[in-house]
């Protein structure tokens, strides 16, 4: 049986974002774009990665979406599984790697706004995502928890080689094991998040007599509210 083809590229956001995106022309993957694409009889899927993360609920569900369905999910990332796409292409039965790819993780980030109590509160909450998160690298890898948090703490970027070795990927595309030495990687990527700002203006616009299409701050941008939990796992952030 032929495996029914899913793309998860540009930035993972929300099901309540995916009007704004499109609009914008951007490429963007939510859950319920996932949902929709899945096969009713469980046949075998194959998820294609490109991606520098976004919303840390919506990889989540996405990943918990892939866990528990009933077929075989091989993973294939092409370019880059970063942050948020990195906890989904951890969904896989089996994960395969272009040799030119890369596999970033780090920590949860957001902002938080308050006293110092609150300050110390945003910093628990966000070791124990950290700790959450975690879970999805330690059932793939194998590896200790204690090993995965200085990963994650250090913003650890992994060639296809480096990911081999780590037990993030199952397989390097068209590469045998003898020649894994022989592969050397470079890049970098931010997240291409829409700022809240825009999305808010949006849907200001929509509701207007006489819409004008509002200009996107810089895309790499990201504001993030952390009372309304939408936590943003964005790469590239500075710890």
């Amino acid at each position: 049986m032929a495996a029914v083809k899913i793309n998860v590229k540009g930035a993972i956001i929300v099901n309540d974002y995916k009007e704004v995106y499109d609009f914008y022309e951007m490429e963007s993957t939510c859950p319920n774009d996932i949902l929709a694409a899945l096969p009713e009889d469980n046949g075998p899927i194959e998820l294609t990665i490109n991606s520098g993360g976004g919303h840390l609920n919506a990889g989540s569900e996405i990943y918990y979406i892939l866990k528990d369905y009933k077929g075989q999910v091989n993973v294939k990332i092409i370019a880059l599984a970063a942050s948020a796409a990195s906890l989904i292409a951890m969904a896989g039965d089996h994960v395969a790697i272009s040799p030119t790819a890369q596999i970033m993780i780090h920590n949860v980030s957001s902002i938080a706004h308050g006293d110092y109590n609150e300050m110390i509160h945003a910093a628990g909450v966000l070791k124990e995502m950290n700790r959450s998160i975690a879970n999805a690298y330690i059932l793939k890898t194998g590896k200790p928890e204690a090993e995965i948090l200085d990963l994650m703490n250090k913003e650890t970027w992994l060639s296809a080689k480096s990911a081999m070795q780590y037990g993030f990927v199952d397989e390097i595309l068209g590469v045998s094991a003898e020649n894994l030495s022989e592969f050397l990687v470079a890049s970098s990527h931010t997240a291409n998040l829409l700022p809240v700002s825009v999305i808010e203006k949006y849907r200001e616009m929509k509701n207007s007599s006489n819409p004008a299409k509002p200009t996107p701050a810089k895309k790499n941008t990201v504001h993030n509210n952390f009372v309304r939990t939408m936590l943003s796992w964005n790469p590239g952030r500075n710890k």
